[in-house]
């Protein structure tokens, strides 16, 4: 019997499986890239998605150096965690509503800004933390070095993630033409805030121990 090399685990495609029906699974990252692609254009969604990206890339980096390991035996630093992404959340969303009451400037300068806030949401994301923590393992082998299961599991999540993400943006971005009237804007801006607040409110909850 030919064993699979240590470096590719043999449980790779179930693995991607599970993490695209994760990843389908409404959420912050899918509720903001929408709001961000839709009033924005796509190529802040784009900025947005390559932010997200490496955060969860930094995110499983750390999971495999024993991070996880740290954070889940620590309740406090869960919790400070947990709270510091659901209170940025909620600063987007009020951010985003606040804006929509002041005349829009388009800034297409400003790409970076949108992905700092993918990278910042996603590095205080315990939802993806505990991915890494409570998932992932499953689909390591004990029979081989877990470091190089652990590194290719973890790119094939950041990737599935990345290609779903930008599948939204793609498609929240063709509502971007609908939204030049300034009222629809503001309309619009302020609906997606509200509901990106009650994403914060569902992620304090559906995260806690």
């Amino acid at each position: 019997m030919i064993q699979a090399a240590p470096y590719f685990p043999v449980e790779t495609l179930p693995f991607i499986l599970t993490a695209i029906v994760i990843e389908i699974t409404p959420g912050p990252n899918m509720t903001w890239l929408a709001v961000v692609s839709a009033l924005e254009g796509r190529r802040a969604g784009f900025a947005a998605v390559a932010g997200i990206a490496l955060g969860l890339s930094i995110i499983g980096l750390a999971g495999a150096l024993g991070a996880s390991t740290l954070i889940q035996s620590s309740w406090m630093l869960y919790e400070a965690l947990r709270w510091a992404g659901v209170l940025f959340l909620l600063y987007l969303a009020a951010d985003g509503w606040l804006a929509a009451g002041r005349p829009q400037q388009a800034d297409k300068s400003s790409y970076g800004g949108y992905f700092l806030r993918g990278l910042v949401t996603n590095i205080f994301n315990p939802k993806a933390l505990l991915f890494y923590i409570a998932v992932l393992p499953g689909f390591v082998s004990p029979q081989h070095p877990v470091m190089p299961q652990t590194l290719v599991l973890t790119a094939a999540y950041v990737s599935v993630a990345t290609l779903i993400h930008a599948l939204i943006t793609l498609m929240a971005g063709t509502l971007e033409p609908m939204l030049n009237d300034p009222r629809r804007e503001r309309l619009a801006r302020r609906a997606l805030s509200a509901l990106l607040a009650l994403v914060a409110i569902w992620f304090a909850f559906s995260t806690a121990q």
